[in-house]
């Protein structure tokens, strides 16, 4: 009886740590705003952000702040425009998302790069201003780091790894460590403050869902999002001699370029809404 005991309890276990996975899975899944794609969230977003808020205090106190009031201004503008769009679309559609605390910061660094981690800390580099002739090209560069942090990101790939770590027969058990499990896979994400790990490597399918939105919400802020084209061809002009940081994990110019393109239709309603009425002139008697 001992021999058949075992196994069975070991199956047991299996499908009990199997349907609890499944079942934990789909009361996490949440839905992407605009691209409405499912997506697995375990973490609360309040947990990712905690951490975020301390790995962007260091290192933002490690790198040199810009002294330039002027380029420090303008990315100040273009950021809240983008900023005030998105919340008030969450705001619209019902969204909550209480995690977003926006800030905004001009590093004097000639690298091309600028990130927005979870809970809305947007850091942008001084490298990636040449790059941005127009407050439309600038925007298109704040939109889609903003839509990283909106569309919880960060938190779906963290929510994989936790699972990865769980492993199916073991996550009815690990469930109940949970807290420790999340605190060693977030601090090992972001690599305890590392430069280059702040800011989380996102999918192919992150990085195109973050292109749509992007091109949304810079419409919503009065910007035009046509200028996502003349700002996409410069990056690809850039690989040329160094890939850039931003670009590194990124989909290649030319299949964004031509994702963009093809969403540009819908996204330039957008625009156009957010465009005042011209009254016309009124007729001479």
């Amino acid at each position: 009886m001992t021999r058949d005991f075992l196994p069975t309890t070991r199956k047991f276990s299996f499908y009990l740590g199997s349907f609890t996975i499944i079942l934990f899975s789909l009361i996490s899944c949440r839905s992407v705003p605009i691209s409405g794609r499912r997506q697995l969230n375990l973490i609360p977003e309040s947990t990712i952000a905690q951490q975020s808020v301390a790995q962007y205090r260091q290192f933002v106190s490690q790198m040199p702040l810009s002294k330039d009031t002027k380029k420090s201004a303008r990315v100040e503008r273009v950021c809240r425009r983008i900023a005030q769009a998105a919340d008030t679309f969450l705001a619209n559609n019902k969204i909550k998302d209480e995690a977003m605390n926006w800030e905004f910061t001009l590093i004097a660094d000639r690298r091309v790069n600028a990130f927005c981690m979870p809970g809305g800390k947007i850091v942008i580099f001084t490298g990636i201003l040449p790059l941005c002739q127009t407050d439309d090209e600038l925007a298109t560069v704040i939109s889609h780091e903003v839509s990283h942090a909106i569309a919880r990101h960060s938190n779906e790939r963290l929510s994989h790894e936790v699972l990865r770590r769980m492993g199916g027969n073991l996550l009815a058990r690990a469930t109940a460590s949970q807290g420790a499990i999340l605190q060693t896979v977030i601090t090992q994400a972001y690599g305890l403050g590392s430069q280059v790990a702040i800011s989380l490597p996102y999918s192919r399918s992150h990085e195109y869902e973050a292109d749509q939105m992007g091109l949304v919400f810079m419409a919503l802020a009065g910007y035009n999002p046509t200028s996502a084209i003349s700002f996409w061809k410069k990056m690809a002009q850039q690989v040329s001699s160094s890939t850039p940081e931003f670009l590194s994990t990124h989909p290649s110019d030319e299949n964004r370029i031509k994702r963009i393109e093809e969403y540009l239709p819908k996204a330039l309603t957008y625009y156009k809404e957010t465009k005042p009425v011209q009254k016309a002139p009124a007729k001479k008697k």
